[in-house]
């Protein structure tokens, strides 16, 4: 590698807007981030998966309608 070209890599507080905080290496000091794995939904097991539910019952309604019945 050359010398004097790459950025100083620092341990970095990362600071998230729920209050948690942890410590990581990066070019930065201090960062501040909006979703971390303490309050992202798929890392509390908190999803929702009820609105992906409800559009499979109306696909579903919609291919029984057009689907012709059988004598």
């Amino acid at each position: 590698m050359k010398p004097k070209i790459h950025p100083r890599w620092n341990v970095t507080n990362v600071t998230c807007s729920c209050g948690s905080t942890f410590q990581t290496g990066s070019t930065q000091k201090n960062l501040r981030v909006e979703i971390c794995s303490a309050c992202h939904p798929f890392y509390t097991g908190k999803q929702k998966a009820s609105a992906a539910h409800g559009q499979v019952e109306k696909f579903n309604q919609r291919l029984n309608k057009k689907a012709p019945t059988k004598s």
